[in-house]
């Protein structure tokens, strides 16, 4: 059941769409586990994430030492053109070992998220995880899950050029939004996150200069903005479907990205790994084929900017319940 502020032709909700039911993954996954239960035999760690997560962080170091002399215009293409597509990969691969699906022991995941964390320039990782799943166990809950935007961005952006603005800022908002609205203490881990980013960045300053971290931190900020890779943000979970909350991309970007496009299979089964989840797909077409899904990130952010009806407030939302405080 879904109620809430409804768009007038060509104007923009001013409140989130509200669903009085659960959240759909827990019983997807328990009605296809009960027809499929061979799917548990895709459950369990990816054994090449640390090969493929080693190679993009020594590549990505590598060009960052590489352009040390560079143009700042030469900074910024190659951060948008080539960068951005090395820095949203482990950022990617940082969501996958949230779940843990590079290694059985939580532990060395964490160890493996922030050794990937490291040409991002910012550190992520270990906060990362925290926020993300309680977006999975707390999917669109009132003041929960920190994925949907807060009032005061949704009030904010009205405007096809407000939307504009926003999608260019979209990681700044990301990453930043928990830390107003629900911050957390933090802990060991975070400080180690912290210790290992501060010592590869004054690092690579004393020994390249300020324009190899440069280009590092314009790779993270400009893939998180208008950029194709970006388009995931979006995709996910903004309501283009009233009565769907999230959607899967089945487009070529996959390929760098972890599969992460396989969102409504990822949060049916977030203990299979992304280079599984087509197989879910397969297993189980009747349960996805009659999905709305997308083809295309890019064209996801332009349809995000150009329809009237659709902004921040696009988002499927439910109020906390007792058990959920």
């Amino acid at each position: 059941m879904v109620a809430g502020m409804e768009a007038e032709e060509g104007v923009m909700a001013t409140d989130f769409f509200w669903s009085y039911t659960d959240e759909p993954h827990a019983s997807r996954r328990r009605e296809i586990l009960a027809k499929y239960p061979q799917i548990k035999e895709l459950f369990g760690p990816d054994p090449w994430a640390f090969l493929k997560i080693g190679l993009v962080v020594s590549l990505q170091l590598w060009t960052a030492t590489f352009l040390r002399d560079a143009s700042w215009l030469k900074l910024l293409t190659v951060s948008y053109f080539f960068g951005s597509f090395l820095n949203h990969n482990l950022f990617l691969a940082i969501h996958e070992l949230s779940h843990n699906l590079a290694f059985a022991t939580p532990s060395l995941n964490r160890w493996l998220g922030i050794f990937a964390n490291l040409p991002i320039g910012v550190p992520m990782s270990i906060t990362f995880q925290k926020y993300h799943l309680e977006h999975h166990r707390f999917q669109g809950v009132d003041g929960v899950d920190m994925d949907i935007p807060s009032q005061a961005e949704a009030r904010a952006v009205r405007s096809a050029a407000g939307k504009s603005a926003w999608v260019v800022l979209q990681l700044f908002f990301y990453a930043l939004r928990p830390l107003f609205l629900k911050p957390k203490p933090p802990g060991l881990w975070e400080l180690t996150n912290l210790a290992a980013q501060v010592g590869l960045d004054a690092g690579l300053v004393y020994l390249c200069g300020w324009r190899s971290l440069a280009y590092l931190v314009l790779s993270t900020f400009v893939g998180g903005g208008m950029h194709p890779m970006a388009g995931h943000f979006i995709s996910e979970h903004y309501v283009f479907s009233p009565e769907q909350e999230t959607y899967s991309y089945y487009g070529p970007l996959n390929l760098v990205a972890w599969h992460v496009g396989y969102h409504n299979e990822h949060h049916d089964f977030p203990r299979i790994p992304g280079t599984r989840l087509h197989r879910v797909k397969e297993m189980a077409p009747e349960y996805y084929d009659g999905l709305e899904s997308y083809r295309s990130w890019s064209q996801v952010i332009y349809m995000y900017i150009m329809d009237r009806t659709v902004g921040p407030f696009s988002r499927m939302k439910r109020k906390a319940q007792k058990k959920d405080s």
